[in-house]
């Protein structure tokens, strides 16, 4: 069975002081990477007083040009533009969970296909509830992200094992 992205998740509204943030809590779409490649620091911050918040646990995934494929699971409280959603799972969903359902190819292609605007697209904040995601229990839920942040973090490890093995044989060759 499925059902629509608003049935595990809602937007987060909340605001944050911008002087409460810094290079490393604030995201925009610039310092979000593409390829689900995480976030790296700000090289600025917003001029506005207030910027959007959001706190650990919740996803952030960039709004504009949805092709990017930039997603982050935030693992810590901070604040973002505004052209950067923040998802954030309601009572009884894993949020591990709902970041892999974001994090699929087919979200990102349905963000796509529903998108506005053609020089830079946008992704159609309402369309973008009503994409269709699987309903499994809270308990199939947590298996489920368990396997997919197990690989993650297999596929990081080997990321950064593959850097320091070129670094070292850059290292050889000088």
């Amino acid at each position: 069975m499925k059902s629509n992205l608003s049935n595990i998740c809602d937007y987060v509204k909340g605001k944050i002081d911008v002087s409460e943030l810094d290079h490393r809590t604030y995201i925009s779409t610039e310092n979000m990477l593409p390829n689900k490649g995480g976030i790296t620091d700000a090289s600025s911050l917003p001029t506005t007083i207030q910027t959007q918040a959001f706190m650990a646990g919740d996803v952030l995934v960039s709004n504009i040009r949805p092709y990017f494929k930039k997603i982050w699971f935030a693992d810590f409280d901070g604040g973002c533009s505004n052209d950067v959603l923040v998802f954030r799972a309601k009572e009884g969903v894993n949020k591990r969970f709902l970041y892999y359902v974001l994090a699929d190819d087919t979200f990102f292609d349905y963000s796509m296909a529903t998108s506005k605007g053609t020089k830079m697209p946008r992704g159609d904040k309402t369309s973008i509830m009503q994409y269709e995601v699987p309903n499994f229990s809270f308990k199939n839920q947590e298996k489920i992200a368990g396997m997919l942040e197990a690989l993650d973090k297999k596929i990081q490890l080997n990321n950064k094992i593959n850097k320091n093995l070129f670094l070292s044989q850059k290292i050889k060759t000088l």
